[in-house]
């Protein structure tokens, strides 16, 4: 069987985003008495940064316009250099951002750390908190004293931070000068960065403050073990009926086809999207909101994944079992699937033991309608910077502009692989395969890649296959994308009351799907959320979404 460490699995969930359940909502964080207005509403709206293609190899899979990602199937043999030059002064600059990794040995002993500090002209102080902690630390760094700032903060968008939007508007620079309109021609890295992320991060009172980490359009995916699938049934244009029946042909003795992860509500995502439920919020032509929680369709879904555990082909400790564990199943055969973010792939293909080939799975249909995927947010976070005088944030937004250099650059592969011949040495096809100082030294325990990375593309090193794969599933499910309206919105009431209401929902599905509740408490829970603030947000959003129309 084989075996995965954590850091191995943690750079699965990081790269798959929201397959992890969010922390509880903090009791308290402000930065100062009172609130201020973050809404859009009302305000005349910064110009987003003027999208500048950057210049590099030509991808052997074209792109679209829909979402569907560049491919290459194999690595660029001349890459590019995207910065001129040195970008820093010799300075000291403190940094601080999320992690899934395991912490990093420190400067004086790191060589990919050293490397990287040469090539940015700096010294970097980073500050490295645990995905488990970032909720708890970030309430610490928003009430504490603005002078104690780090220069440089990643603003991770899988956790809801209360006043998120006030402390970022009061203690990080307002970057609409620097980075508006043309303004961003001064960071070419920076303005390949598509305006999809910068909409998906938002504004804030109509000004922009941070910069988004571009994301691929899909989101929340079912893994499956294709020969496990294929062997029990599976066939493209499969409907719900069907479905249901490959995962029971699947399950046999103690191995299920379908696992799922506490805090996922039975792959809550998968599931509700392909019977086409609106994720989070939809929005009418008249500029309605409209909670998915209320829709008929997510509550089929519901209904839906409760048949499935009844019959017995979800592992039976889905509620308990951890994404970290999960995946080792998955990985040694207990469970045919399991849900995890879209950009997983890349460890998927790679940790896979031998005779196993990890797939997306298409949507099944329900009632003729072919089924949808989650679109995820197009931003996995943002990156703010303390206030400072203007040739300090040039200096720092210079430093950003090198570590969102785009795939095929030289800039690319070292902050992604680190120095040749000491983390990396080259595959046949002239790609980077890590060595054992690569496998600890990089940008996992060193996450640079959380304070800027340049738009993602797909590719695996070595497995051209897997690309095309990817690619040929993209495009059949991308125009069935379904996204949450609220992206990139802002409502006071989800700032404040966003995760506790978001858990009322989730234990009560949770609860529904394990034979806990019944189906028909459902309602009572809807509008038990409605009164406790959902239909304000509603009211919020709408509002907010048509100051940004």
């Amino acid at each position: 069987m084989p075996s995965m460490s954590r850091r191995t699995l943690l750079r699965s969930v990081a790269a798959g985003g929201a397959a992890v359940s969010v922390p509880g909502l903090l009791t308290a964080c402000s930065t100062s008495s009172g609130d201020s207005d973050v809404s859009n509403a009302g305000k005349k709206l910064a110009p987003w940064p003027a999208y500048k293609p950057a210049s590099g190899p030509k991808p052997d899979l074209a792109p679209t316009d829909a979402g569907v990602q560049a491919g290459y199937t194999a690595y660029p043999s001349d890459l590019v250099k995207s910065v001129p030059r040195t970008p820093g002064d010799g300075s000291t600059v403190k940094v601080m951002s999320v992690s899934f990794g395991t912490p990093p040995k420190p400067a004086s002993a790191n060589r990919f750390w050293a490397a990287v500090e040469k090539a940015l002209g700096v010294k970097i102080e980073y500050t490295i908190i645990s995905q488990a902690d970032y909720q708890k630390k970030m309430a610490t760094v928003m009430a504490g004293d603005a002078d104690g700032l780090p220069d440089i903060i990643n603003m991770f968008s899988g956790v809801v931070l209360p006043r998120e939007g006030q402390f970022v508007q009061r203690r990080a620079e307002d970057l609409t000068p620097f980075l508006s309109g043309e303004a961003i021609a001064d960071y070419p890295n920076l303005a390949n960065i598509p305006t999809h992320a910068w909409r998906d991060m938002g504004r804030i009172g109509g000004r922009i403050h941070g910069i988004p980490l571009e994301r691929p359009l899909p989101g929340s995916t079912l893994w499956i073990n294709q020969g496990t699938f294929t062997d029990a049934g599976m066939k493209e244009g499969w409907t719900s009926d069907d479905f249901a029946a490959v995962a029971k042909q699947a399950t046999s003795g103690r191995t299920y086809a379908l696992g799922a992860a506490q805090g996922s509500g039975f792959c809550n995502g998968f599931h509700s999207a392909a019977h086409n439920a609106p994720q989070g919020w939809a929005v009418s032509k008249d500029g309605i909101f409209l909670p998915g929680c209320a829709d008929e369709r997510y509550k089929a879904s519901i209904a839906f994944r409760a048949q499935l555990r009844k019959e017995g082909s979800f592992y039976p400790d889905s509620t308990s079992v951890s994404q970290i564990d999960l995946t080792t199943l998955y990985y040694n055969g207990t469970v045919g699937s399991m849900q995890d973010g879209f950009g997983a792939y890349l460890p998927k293909y790679r940790e896979a033991p031998d005779g196993m080939t990890p797939a997306a799975a298409l949507p099944y249909s329900v009632g003729g309608t072919s089924g949808g995927i989650v679109a995820a947010r197009r931003s996995f976070g943002y990156t703010v910077l303390k206030k400072a005088k203007k040739e300090r944030i040039q200096l720092l937004l210079r430093i950003l502009d090198y570590l969102a250099a785009p795939f095929g650059s030289k800039e690319w592969e070292l902050v992604h692989y680190g120095v040749e011949g000491t983390h990396f040495t080259r595959g046949k096809d002239g790609s980077p395969q890590p060595t054992k100082l690569g496998e600890v030294e990089n940008n996992t325990n060193l996450p640079l890649k959380y304070l800027a990375e340049g738009p993602q593309v797909l590719f695996v090193p070595g497995m051209p296959d897997a690309v095309r794969a990817l690619h040929a599933w993209q495009q059949k499910v991308v125009p069935h994308a379904v996204r949450n309206a609220s992206f990139g919105l802002q409502s006071t009431t989800n700032n404040a009351k966003g995760a506790t209401l978001q858990a009322l929902l989730d234990d009560t599905v949770t609860g529904i799907v394990a034979g806990r509740i019944p189906l028909s408490e459902w309602d009572a829970t809807v509008k038990k959320w409605r009164a406790g603030g959902g239909d304000r947000m509603a009211e919020e959003l709408a509002k907010d979404y048509a100051a940004n129309a």
